[in-house]
């Protein structure tokens, strides 16, 4: 059996304008999940790249219709990260502040390897509290 045919017998669906729902593995996010023969790879981006195109370095696909076991491949565009991010429902992308009032701009933000956007301000104040504790500490070491 050839890696498309395994891929479309976990599919169930197949109208254009409906969501194709993954039906094997499901991992803790929601994606579908498949083994392509080297390693578990994400089950929309496959698709993808089957019925579409190559999905262009540097972008990820979004979900146009927020579901995230949808392998439909219509239902899905190459954008970046920063983008994907903006059109999610993710409460904390709509914040403008950080939890201690700091603006969120492009000179007080940065973003962290896992895509959370951190406070440089409040950085900087833990850095300082950390730097001080920890010179603290070996002051009494030596005396």
């Amino acid at each position: 059996m050839t890696l498309e045919e395994r891929f479309w017998m976990k599919v169930s669906g197949g109208d254009v304008d409906t969501c194709w729902t993954w039906t094997a593995a499901i991992a803790p996010d929601g994606y579908g999940r498949f083994w392509d023969g080297r390693q578990m790879a994400m089950a929309h981006r496959i698709a993808f790249e089957l019925m579409q195109a190559p999905i262009p370095e540097g972008l990820v696909l979004d979900h146009l219709c927020r579901t995230a076991a949808c392998v439909n491949p219509w239902h899905l565009e190459p954008v970046t990260h920063r983008v994907n991010v903006a059109r999610g429902h993710f409460p904390n992308s709509a914040k403008t502040t950080c939890p201690q009032g700091h603006f969120y701009g492009d000179t007080n933000t940065y973003v962290s390897p896992h895509g959370r956007r951190n406070c440089r301000t409040c950085k900087r104040r833990s850095d300082a509290r950390l730097y001080a504790a920890s010179k603290h500490t070996t002051e009494e070491k030596q005396s």
